[in-house]
């Protein structure tokens, strides 16, 4: 990239504001919901799942940002008071949080549209040239600022970041045709029957649920659709598909920058999808690459001592294979194998984990036997816990994903933790 491309794309950032639509509740994810919005649920050993757009919006050079919340927010909230408070204002650079209270209407966010359409006011507060809209529970990495880029050299109203999926996923996704110049001529929100891509039918060209919006072009639509009565208020299914006839509304191609392959993005909004979003990271090369000087994933730190194995027995060895430990653990006589260990775990004697993610803090006593769980946060299990070998028992105590994932929060076990996790 030229150093004239460099200053177009710096521009076009500086003049962009970021909205991260972090107000849905989660439900596919279960009880891992219950206490806390799905932006800020733990993942990949020490980040919560809000970190990846925001890292995104750092490193692309975009730094005016607003968290529109609803659901159980006050974790996420304090999570960005503890881990993204650097901002400075006289450099006019934020991250603004815009809960949910009814500005323009005596109602809470009934959709996507309707979200933004109530922060209005605040939106022509800060000038923006481009809104940026993303989903803020989404893993990926991405720079935007190459999408910007893009949407400006297109002269396009509206751009939507898009990848393929396999056909028999595409159900769950906003699924757009487009043109050769990459224009979209037709857009259904999860469609019964998905349009495969043209020359292939296995796989869809599906949103995903990034939109670069000229700031006016966005305005005049957010209030037509708040004068619809039958509108659900939603991008998908009335914001976008009332505009791509008559307005220029083109598709983004989301691929890595070194392979020019599709990029790594993952929907980790099942219980199965966010074990295997987890368990990919403890690969010896995984796709999401978390070691990554160039693109870091920014997370709030706190401060804690290493990670400590102690016992080196017959029997008693703190050990952890193919695994990734947290600060603040301590395996004390203890086997871990392909198992993700987020701050603060303690894994006493003679027990063996296999194939899990334990949340923060969680405390496994002696002699347990866990395989394919997840324990979340604040969990303590007690000496001689057996997880993951019988099916039917822990189907009557916990709760037992399509795969076979077993999913326990404190309240299973008797545990009524009623704090902010």
């Amino acid at each position: 990239m030229s150093q004239n491309d460099a200053r177009f794309i710096s521009r076009l950032t500086r003049d962009t504001l970021a909205l991260i639509l972090a107000g849905g509740r989660g439900t596919r994810l279960k009880q891992l919901t219950t206490w806390r919005v799905k932006p800020a649920v733990p993942f990949g050993g020490k980040f919560r799942i809000i970190d990846f757009p925001l890292s995104n919006c750092i490193n692309s050079g975009i730094r005016r940002i607003g968290i529109v919340t609803q659901y159980k927010s006050h974790s996420l909230i304090r999570h960005i008071q503890q881990g993204w408070g650097y901002f400075r204002g006289e450099f006019d650079e934020f991250i603004e949080l815009l809960p949910a209270q009814q500005r323009l209407q005596e109602s809470w966010y009934s959709g996507t549209a309707d979200a933004v359409y109530q922060n209005i006011d605040i939106i022509r507060t800060h000038h923006p040239e481009y809104v940026l809209l993303l989903a803020g529970d989404h893993i990926y990495k991405m720079d935007y600022g190459a999408m910007l880029a893009k949407h400006a050299e297109d002269g396009a109203d509206m751009t939507i970041g898009c990848l393929e999926v396999p056909l028999d996923q595409a159900k769950a996704f906003g699924v757009m045709s487009v043109d050769g110049d990459g224009r979209i001529i037709d857009f259904n929100e999860k469609p019964d029957n998905p349009e495969p891509v043209p020359g292939r039918d296995d796989v869809a060209l599906a949103s995903m649920g990034i939109y670069i919006f000229n700031t006016q072009f966005l305005y005049e639509q957010l209030i037509r659709d708040a004068d619809e009565p039958d509108s659900s208020h939603d991008f998908g299914k009335d914001i976008i598909p009332a505009v791509i006839d008559n307005y220029r509304v083109f598709s983004y191609p989301f691929r890595d920058v070194q392979s020019n392959g599709q990029g790594y993005w993952r929907d980790v909004g099942t219980v199965d999808a966010f074990w295997s979003a987890n368990m990919e990271l403890i690969d010896v090369t995984p796709e999401l690459n978390l070691y990554d000087r160039e693109w870091p994933i920014w997370t709030y730190q706190e401060q804690l001592p290493p990670a400590k194995f102690v016992f080196d027995d017959d029997g008693r060895r703190g050990q952890a294979i193919d695994s990734m430990v947290s600060g603040g653990c301590l395996i004390s006589g203890a086997t871990v194998r392909r198992t993700l260990l987020f701050s603060n775990v303690r894994v006493h004697s003679y027990s063996e984990i296999d194939e899990s993610v334990v949340l923060p803090g969680v405390d496994i006593g002696e002699n347990c036997r866990i395989r394919k769980a997840i324990i979340d946060k604040g969990c303590k299990i007690p000496a001689g816990t057996v997880i993951g070998e019988d099916p039917v028992a822990d189907a009557e105590r916990f709760h037992v994903s399509e795969t076979g994932v077993v999913l326990v929060v404190p309240e299973m076990l008797g545990q009524e933790l009623h704090y902010v996790r």
